[in-house]
């Protein structure tokens, strides 16, 4: 298979799973007891003027199937309908809150792909009591939740040394930077441990490759060895987990968000669910899933680039 069709294939295959999991979203408003009507007031009395005005804004009075693919033909160009508690477009709610996120998982993201690359490899490279020490921390790190280390981080950082703020996502580039560090090393920590277990334990089995083994033999520097024998054989597995990643980022930021009052979607997402605005729910859910989607692509799309010895279609499987 070419990877120019292997590439067609998946982009074809995530717009499938795109269009089920839209589905999915809008359907789930139907699985709530009472009426989508009743359910968009969010346990409020109105009037019959009133009820008619949301069925027709809603189509509610037509059969399911054409309000399925109304609200989708909506979403394809833009318009995400308009939010129960804000009174404004979902749209501009997620053009303000939006930046902010993506922010803070590049931020979060920058934090676990140094860490976890530079303790994995070092663990696998030094061995010994470094190994050890590698170990431990990253233990702590895996068995340490993103809401916990964000309490745990405000406390000791924003309250106790006031190094950094405590809430809030800050004005301006650099200000936004210092708010959202604190966030973003509570968002990235417990993938830290992940990322630097996976880098190396995939070292350490390029370490006993026979070819480490022939490229030593031959007098080749060991930091060359480490850097091209070793390193890049790891690249597959660890990009794969990258993936995984940036998944786990996009879901665990509602829960960081909350901590820190950042002010994202995460936390947007968070207080819609908590009022009931179910169209500002239906747009982050889909937001989400799509690039959670977006994402496996792309680490499928570059796994082939990165080493060839995986087969197209196939995750980690050689040649």
């Amino acid at each position: 298979m070419s990877f120019a069709v292997f590439a067609l294939r998946r982009v074809a295959e995530m717009a499938a799973t795109l269009f089920v999991a839209s589905f999915v979203v809008f359907g789930a408003m139907y699985l709530a007891p009472g009426s989508p009507a009743s359910f968009l007031l969010a346990g409020r009395s109105a009037s019959p003027e009133a009820l008619a005005a949301i069925n027709d804004r809603y189509h509610l009075d037509d059969p399911f199937l054409v309000r399925y693919f109304h609200w989708l033909g909506d979403m394809l160009q833009g318009d995400f309908g308009r939010s129960l508690t804000y009174r404004t477009d979902v749209s501009r709610l997620l053009a303000d809150r939006l930046p902010t996120t993506l922010l803070l998982i590049a931020m979060a993201l920058v934090v676990v792909v140094a860490a976890g690359l530079f303790l994995g490899r070092l663990s696998a490279v030094r061995g010994g009591a470094t190994d050890s020490a590698v170990l431990v921390g990253t233990t702590f790190a895996v068995g340490t939740p993103s809401f916990v280390a964000a309490v745990l981080l405000q406390g000791l950082f924003a309250v106790n040394l006031g190094w950094f703020p405590s809430s809030g996502a800050g004005d301006g580039f650099a200000d936004k930077l210092w708010h959202l560090t604190l966030p973003a090393i509570a968002l990235a920590l417990y993938l830290i441990g992940m990322l630097a277990r996976v880098t190396r334990s995939a070292m350490l089995e390029a370490l006993d490759s026979e070819h480490v083994t022939v490229a030593r033999s031959r007098g080749v520097p060991e930091r060359q060895v480490i850097r091209r024998h070793v390193f890049r054989n790891s690249l597959g597995t660890v990009l794969t987990t990258g993936g995984l990643i940036v998944s786990t980022l996009l879901v665990c930021t509602i829960l960081v968000e909350t901590a820190f009052s950042v002010g994202g979607i995460g936390q947007l997402l968070e207080l819609s669910t908590t009022t009931k605005d179910f169209p500002t729910v239906q747009a982050i859910s889909l937001i989400i899933v799509a690039l959670f989607m977006a994402v496996n692509l792309l680490v499928d799309l570059a796994l082939p680039l990165v080493d060839p010895r995986v087969t197209l279609g196939t995750r980690g499987a050689a040649a």
